[in-house]
């Protein structure tokens, strides 16, 4: 077998306890030896083996270091995303790919300049529901989609204090990037964007709200989030030409990672929630049918990132399809500050 592909993740956070580390340690082929970050404690207390340092510049200097897996704030993606790639790196930033389309665009370039990987890390395309969703309608169980409605709703009626909650774009450039790269995954880029993002929460530093509506010919997607919805349970609602699927509940992997049940347990994935399939009988009335879901499946990111880098597969989120993205964060954001129709 050949060596594994050695992997540096930078910053500990939510996403690099929870989500990076979990995932690179599960995945056959890579070896997480190195971890950026202030807290050595922290780090050690759930990855005992692994070397900590203090920046990123002494992951640079480790020539045999194959991948970095940067997991800080949104602003340092582009700084450190290039500096790796310009230190030979192969490279995986979490979503949003950059606070700007502008910077994503510059960080696309030099990977392509310098012939290595880049890949964001869009982990809601292996959701158990979406999975789910793409078999219900690759099998053309609704015929003709004609409205597509994803939701991320919470309750958190309190104004937070993370750097999360003082994004300029708030929880659209948040959650945003998981609800619009899932549709691009579906339907493609759409023919027109209009949005309504705002804050609902008294002293919100930054938007708590979006609905943005987007054309596709015949076809509406609605793309919902609030941190106002006490009953936030619908995930998915789509209607068809031949019948409807609704879907409630969050997938489990995340919430599963927190309470520490590591990627390989049978456990993990399973979304024990299912969706319901309505169609018509061919008497008018409606049979509703159980949808159990496909396992979810996070891990299999990492592993098509890390053929990709061997050679013997594609990058599973290249920068062309962040870009994408990018694009269509970047029109909701013109849209809900001029009040008006963005066409592509």
């Amino acid at each position: 077998m050949p060596s594994p592909l050695r992997v540096a993740l930078v910053g500990y956070g939510l996403a690099g306890k929870i989500f990076h580390a979990p995932l690179v340690t599960a995945t056959e082929g890579l070896r997480l030896t190195t971890v950026v970050s202030s807290d050595l404690g922290k780090v050690r207390a759930d990855i005992p083996d692994v070397a900590v340092v203090g920046d990123l510049a002494a992951v640079l200097r480790d020539e045999t270091i194959d991948l970095v897996v940067i997991a800080t704030p949104d602003h340092l993606h582009a700084e450190q995303a290039i500096a790796a790639l310009d230190a030979g790196k192969h490279v995986v930033v979490d979503k949003p790919f950059a606070p700007t389309l502008e910077q994503a665009r510059k960080m696309a370039d030099r990977a392509k300049q310098r012939g290595r990987t880049l890949s964001i890390f869009q982990n809601r395309r292996w959701d158990a529901d979406f999975l789910t969703i793409k078999r219900v309608i690759k099998a053309g169980m609704l015929g003709e989609i004609v409205e597509f409605r994803s939701h991320f709703d919470r309750f958190r009626p309190d104004v937070g204090d993370r750097w999360k909650d003082k994004r300029s774009g708030g929880v659209w450039q948040d959650l945003g990037p998981h609800l619009v790269d899932q549709v691009l995954t579906l339907f493609g880029m759409p023919e027109t964007l209009y949005a309504d993002i705002g804050t609902q929460k008294r002293g919100a530093r930054a938007p708590d709200y979006a609905h943005v509506l987007l054309g596709y010919g015949g076809l509406r997607v609605i793309l919902h989030i609030s941190q106002l919805a006490a009953a936030n349970g619908l995930r998915f609602s789509v209607h068809g030409t031949g019948g409807s699927y609704v879907k409630h509940g969050l997938d489990p992997q995340e919430d599963q990672s927190k309470s520490a049940m590591l990627p390989l347990d049978p456990d993990w994935g399973i979304d024990t929630q299912p969706g319901v399939l309505t169609v018509a009988n061919g008497n008018g009335t409606m049979i509703d049918t159980l949808v159990h879901n496909e396992r979810g499946n996070y891990r299999a990111f990492y592993d098509q990132v890390r053929d990709a880098i061997t050679g013997i597969g594609t990058n599973p989120v290249p920068p062309e399809q962040a870009l994408d993205v990018m694009n269509i964060l970047e029109a909701g954001l013109a849209s809900a500050r001029d009040s008006r129709e963005v066409r592509f």
